[in-house]
């Protein structure tokens, strides 16, 4: 009761785990994903979970987002720990999945079409953001024609519209090049910053987490427990140039030496 009820009344945690496990079976064996996580996000955080490949993170984002259940633990988004999660929360997975028989401003839409939003107010919504944030002129694109950064901003806005006040990335820049990473960190910096979301965000880039974060969470390998704690203590806004600053080489040093001890090869 006591602990149902201070998740319950956390007036600015928009999303608070306390001890969440999960449990797989694969044939006879039990596979233990999670060990008792406790972790939180607070409202405008911007939150990253690192860790070793395999060690739970989707797992978790999975929860989270009730595609999936906990074996044990309480979620509480908003403060609601009885509520159903599903479509409460705007989810971006690994791939970006955009509908390829569908132009740019369709697949934006459709965060929008799911929630049942009116269509007139809904091209309103899309065109506002897509002329926002630099994307009016490709509206009438396909995903085909577009570069690989340009087809993670469409899905980070089809996201942003299906729910623009706390959204799940999962890695969502693993899979493009260097430089375009970084214009991609930089723009969802600007988009975090102009919308005041709140995010929970999963890399395995430790300089994309020192870069975009208020605060890390390591988990270890599997089953994934929290290993520490780690508050971005950057100043605001960031530039490419603060990752090269004493303190941020000292957070890259300690969290890389973390992350080595857990890494199974």
């Amino acid at each position: 009761m006591g602990k149902e009820m201070s998740l319950a009344r956390s007036k600015m945690a928009r999303l608070t785990l306390q001890g969440v496990t999960r449990t797989y079976r694969e044939g006879r064996r039990r596979v233990e994903a999670l060990a008792p996580i406790d972790l939180s996000v607070e409202q405008g955080e911007f939150v990253t979970l690192i860790g070793p490949s395999g060690c739970g993170k989707s797992t978790l984002f999975n929860i989270i987002a009730g595609v999936d259940r906990a074996d044990s633990g309480q979620i509480a988004l908003d403060g609601d720990l009885q509520g159903d999660r599903r479509g409460k929360v705007g989810y971006m997975p690994q791939q970006p999945l955009l509908l390829p028989w569908r132009t740019v401003e369709e697949n934006v839409l459709l965060g929008l079409d799911v929630r049942h939003v009116p269509r007139g107010e809904a091209l309103q919504q899309a065109h506002a953001l897509l002329e926002r944030f630099g994307l009016a002129e490709f509206a009438e694109h396909y995903p085909a024609t577009l570069s690989g950064g340009m087809r993670q901003r469409v899905a980070l806005l089809r996201t942003v519209l299906f729910n623009s006040s706390f959204l799940l990335l999962d890695e969502p820049f693993g899979a493009l090049d260097a430089l375009t990473r970084i214009v991609m960190q930089r723009w969802l910096l600007e988009l975090w910053e102009s919308l005041h979301v709140s995010v929970l965000f999963i890399t395995h880039d430790v300089r994309e987490a020192i870069f975009l974060s208020d605060r890390i969470y390591v988990l270890s390998a599997r089953p994934a427990r929290i290993l520490r704690t780690v508050e971005v203590d950057l100043p605001r806004p960031r530039r490419q140039e603060s990752l090269a600053t004493e303190r941020a080489l000292q957070l890259e040093q300690e969290l890389l030496e973390l992350l080595v001890k857990e890494q199974t090869v």
